[in-house]
């Protein structure tokens, strides 16, 4: 691990340059710093909901009253481009949305996906990567 990789959240995130970034799940609650390293490594701007070209990657911000994880989990994954990762990122626990990691690896298996690792992503933030599985 590169000492970015252990300073830096977007790059323990596995992000590259070029790479677009779709983001939902945005609110006034996301770590403003975290979407501005994405930014800074991808070299671009995070594009949101309404984005309809593929995504390399999915910034999925989610809170225990957003709704059913698994409706939107489906849809992060119509939204990326084979191969993508869907990061999905939610309140640390003791805090307000927080969600059961159980929770989260029951919806990923719903939709198909798998996950493979969890990380502390900023002070609040948890983030655990799902992928589709290999064929």
């Amino acid at each position: 691990m590169t000492t970015e990789e252990r300073t830096n959240p977007a790059a323990r995130l596995g992000f590259q340059p070029g790479q677009v970034v779709q983001e939902i799940g945005h609110d006034h609650d996301v770590d403003h710093e975290l979407r501005e390293e994405i930014e800074e490594i991808t070299g671009q701007g995070l594009v949101d909901k309404d984005y309809d070209d593929g995504a390399n990657a999915v910034l999925l911000w989610f809170r225990n009253d957003d709704g059913d994880p698994v409706d939107a989990l489906a849809d992060a994954i119509g939204r990326l481009d084979a191969g993508g990762d869907i990061w999905f990122l939610t309140p640390k626990s003791g805090r307000d949305g927080y969600i059961e990691p159980s929770d989260i690896n029951e919806a990923a298996q719903t939709v198909g996906l798998a996950q493979t690792k969890s990380i502390s992503i900023a002070k609040d933030w948890v983030g655990t990567r799902l992928i589709a599985p290999k064929r």
